[in-house]
């Protein structure tokens, strides 16, 4: 039997460090968690990753209180909701970041790739590789952790997911993973936090217009997105990332 291939030292000391981390902070609270976090590593080395979609006010709200210069990634698609665009230039002066850094894909690989816009309609993976995980892998480079506000109860993908995990050298953090609707909206209404538009209209995820679609009764959070289709991520939270990651350092 083949020997299973050796772990690079680097991306092992990740491992390790996020699994020390997991038993330390794991089961602790998402404030707690976040403080931890930026003590850790220290503003210069940790972002976080917003969408600025239907919860995305807690997390941001959350970090603000440890911290408003810590540096806050928004993705743009060419490709977001109007309202969505409109909704985090307010929740920014809200809750007084001072960093947000606007990622958008690189123009000759969208013209390459997607040149009359309708990509999405026949290749959903290669549009987002090209709109999202290209850009973000960019994005988390010059840091060596970054904060998400992925959920457990979003979809099956995610029930297993813990607090923190590693991403080849660095560590994605996510402070929410164990909380359920309720928490957040008892969050957002004691903290009186503006909300996302497009929630009043059933929007219970928030991604490209195009691809998202209002909630169905009794359906996940997350089945608006890519409705119909098998298709459950874009690809930022998974292994895009950390090969894109990898690529733009080799």
């Amino acid at each position: 039997m083949a020997a299973k291939p050796r772990q690079p030292e680097a991306n092992l000391a990740a491992f390790e460090e996020a699994a020390a981390l997991e038993v330390r902070y794991g089961e602790a609270g998402p404030a707690e968690i976040i403080a931890r976090a930026v003590e850790r590593f220290g503003i210069a080395d940790i972002a976080a990753i917003s969408s600025f979609g239907a919860d995305s006010a807690v997390l941001l709200d959350m970090i603000a209180r440890v911290d408003r210069d810590l540096p806050v990634i928004f993705l743009d698609t060419g490709k977001h909701f109007g309202e969505t665009l409109e909704y985090r230039d307010r929740l920014v002066a809200d809750l007084g970041f001072s960093d947000i850094r606007v990622v958008r894909p690189k123009g000759d690989a969208v013209l390459d790739a997607d040149p009359d816009g309708n990509l999405h309609k026949t290749d959903t993976e290669s549009c987002c590789a090209v709109r999202k995980v290209e850009p973000m892998a960019r994005a988390v480079a010059p840091f060596r952790a970054w904060f998400t506000g992925r959920k457990r109860f979003q979809a099956a993908t995610r029930q297993a997911m813990p607090a923190f995990e590693a991403v080849g050298e660095r560590l994605r953090i996510n402070p929410l993973a164990k909380w359920g609707t309720s928490e957040l909206a008892d969050y957002m209404r004691r903290h009186e936090l503006r909300e996302n538009p497009l929630v009043a209209y059933g929007y219970l995820s928030v991604g490209c217009f195009p691809c998202t679609e209002p909630v169905a009764s009794g359906g996940d959070a997350r089945s608006g997105r890519w409705a119909g289709r098998t298709k459950t991520e874009c690809g930022i939270h998974l292994a895009g990332v950390e090969a894109g990651l990898a690529a733009s350092a080799a």
